[in-house]
Parts: C-alpha cells; structure tokens; sequence
C-alpha cells in the first residue's frame, strides 16, 4: 500500500527538479541562490515547495516601493561577469545602490518584457490535475484494498 504523502513528496521533488531546469533554460541562474534554496516540504495534510522571498518577483517582476538589498544585486553583478566591466567607471556599490533606488522608484515590469513564466510554464492546471489522478487513484486503491481486508476479516 502506497502512503499518499510518498506521492505528494516525488511529484513535489519532480516539480522542483523541473523549476530548477526552466530556472536554468531561460537563463536566470546568476548566484543560483533561488536553485539551490528551494525545498519540499511534508507536512501531516500537506506538501510544499518553499523558496526565497523574491520567487513570485522571478515570473511577475517587482512593483515600485521598498527598494531590494544592494548586497543581492552586487553579488548578482559579480555573477553575471557585469562588475568585471566597470573598473574604474564607478564602484561595484554605488551601481548596485543605483539600480536598486531605480528598481525601488520604477519596479521592474517582467511583463513588459515578456515575462519568463518561470514558474506557470511548470506549474500548469494540466501537471497539477496529473498530481491530483495520482493522488486520487492511489486513494481509491487504498480505500478498496482496507474494504476488502474489513469484509475478509468480519464476514469470512
């Protein structure tokens, strides 16, 4: 008898396998700090996959207001070979504190650049039905075997 939550728990694992490799296809791996924080996580009625704040940002972009760390944009700079291009122009600090105060005055409109779909690419109502079947059929089966025991145990 297969546990429901072994399902959840491998279609989530696959789930965030597939993220991690469109994550990668569309060429947004810079630190790989969102890659390598994403976790499944199993809880008594539920599963999810977790994530770094900025996750809804990587599809949707980020809307004007609080501007971002400038660490995570120095280090997004390094990563991207971009700091290695602006010796002596200006500091790896002051371009990372500027474009923060841009993104924190303008936001930054993924949509008007065509959005990434990062994560609706992977996580379609298609796959999500696909995890429901699997989940339902695995239940039935469960359902009708702990019948078929109850009849065998009180009746014969």
């Amino acid at each position: 008898m297969i546990l429901t939550s072994s399902i959840l728990s491998a279609e989530f694992e696959l789930l965030k396998s597939e993220l991690i490799a469109k994550y990668d296809e569309l060429g947004m791996r810079a630190t790989g700090n969102w890659a390598n924080s994403l976790t499944v996580e199993l809880a008594e009625n539920s599963v999810s996959i977790k994530g770094e704040e900025y996750t809804n940002s990587l599809e949707y972009g980020r809307k004007p207001g609080k501007q971002p760390p400038s660490e995570a944009i120095e280090q997004w700079l390094v990563a991207k070979g971009i700091a290695g291009t602006i010796e002596g122009d200006i500091t790896l600090s002051s371009l990372a504190y500027l474009i923060a105060r841009k993104i924190a005055r303008e936001g930054d409109d993924r949509d008007q650049h065509g959005g990434t779909q990062l994560i609706s690419s992977v996580v379609t109502p298609q796959r999500i039905q696909q995890i429901i079947n699997k989940v339902s059929y695995n239940e039935l089966a469960n359902l009708t075997q702990n019948l078929i025991s109850f009849i065998n145990n009180t009746f014969l």
